[in-house]
């Protein structure tokens, strides 16, 4: 069983001001995440926050447009770091908040660091341009760059006492991870496309008629982008199936965070599946008031209801 004791001790102002300007980055750049996480008890909310602001900084590094081998130097620089938060040798004054913030939200809850080294080892994979033949491949890079952030974020949550199959918890949240992933790949597709990226399998791109690229707001001449995406729907959609069997392990308030999260993210498939050629020619994004129902039915605890009803009728 994973659990997790959130802390009511004092918090010192360095503290404090160090969670403050994670929750700030995190507000700015990752509004989907923040809506989730809005729902959770400040201790978790800050956690979050923290590991947030660092995978942040990471992804920033892979996608700027520094030469590879400076990215590769700050990667080192940033993997050196955790090595500290680690270690637990970030000081409260220590001048870089995200660490400070990160060392002491893992004083405070029992986060598997190691995730955070999985995530630099995925961004080493974009900037080395690495890309994938099939999905057992891409499978490898998404458990770095979003299975791991699950665990990450499980580790704060915890499970709830007693919760059956809790030993499993782990894996349910890197699956629901890879399918956040998975549907960001598809939302992102012309995008990475004109970055130099293409993350889809090589062989699904090929069965589709896809090899060409995405390059414009079209699909490419004679290809089935239809089929090819749908196809992509039918696996996010088994893999959140998998991954949503976490909810009913969770206390409300980290299922009703999950459930928010995942939630937008299922809706943005809806929407792709609708209409396939929409990622092609712009970002596809739910309004806020959408993302206002989805957080709405996560608290209620819907979603975590199904999740149980669905499992014991698989038992009966």
């Amino acid at each position: 069983m994973i659990r997790t004791v959130e802390s009511e001790q004092h918090v010192s102002a360095p503290v404090l001001a160090a969670y403050s300007y994670c929750e700030a980055v995190t507000g700015q750049q990752a509004r989907n995440f923040a809506y989730g996480i809005r729902l959770l008890p400040t201790p978790k909310r800050r956690a979050m926050s923290a590991l947030y602001a660092f995978s942040r900084r990471v992804d920033d590094i892979g996608d700027g447009a520094l030469a590879g081998e400076v990215k590769a130097a700050r990667l080192k620089d940033t993997r050196a770091l955790l090595a500290r938060v680690r270690e637990g040798s970030v000081a409260e004054d220590d001048i870089d908040p995200v660490a400070v913030a990160l060392a002491h939200s893992a004083e405070t809850f029992s986060i598997p660091l190691d995730g955070l080294d999985e995530l630099i080892d995925g961004v080493l994979m974009d900037v080395r341009g690495e890309t994938y033949e099939t999905w057992d491949d891409l499978k490898v890079y998404c458990r770095c760059v979003a299975g791991a952030i699950g665990r990450l974020s499980l580790g704060v949550f915890g499970t709830e006492p007693g919760a059956r199959g809790a030993d499993r918890a782990p894996e349910y949240a890197d699956t629901l991870g890879l399918a956040l992933q998975l549907t960001n790949i598809l939302r992102d597709v012309r995008e990475d496309a004109e970055g130099g990226r293409i993350y889809l399998p090589s062989d699904d791109l090929a069965k589709f008629g896809c090899s060409a690229g995405f390059n414009g707001p079209t699909p490419p001449e004679g290809s089935d982008f239809a089929g090819l995406v749908h196809f992509e729907v039918r696996r996010a959609r088994a893999l959140f199936a998998e991954g949503y069997r976490l909810l009913p392990m969770l206390d409300r308030r980290s299922g009703a965070c999950v459930a928010a999260m995942a939630g937008i993210y299922r809706r943005l498939l809806d929407r792709i599946e609708r209409d396939p050629e929409a990622v092609l020619r712009g970002r596809v994004s739910l309004p806020g008031r959408e993302k206002a129902y989805v957080a709405v039915r996560g608290l209620s605890g819907l979603d975590a209801r199904h999740v149980t009803r669905r499992t014991v009728r698989r038992r009966a």
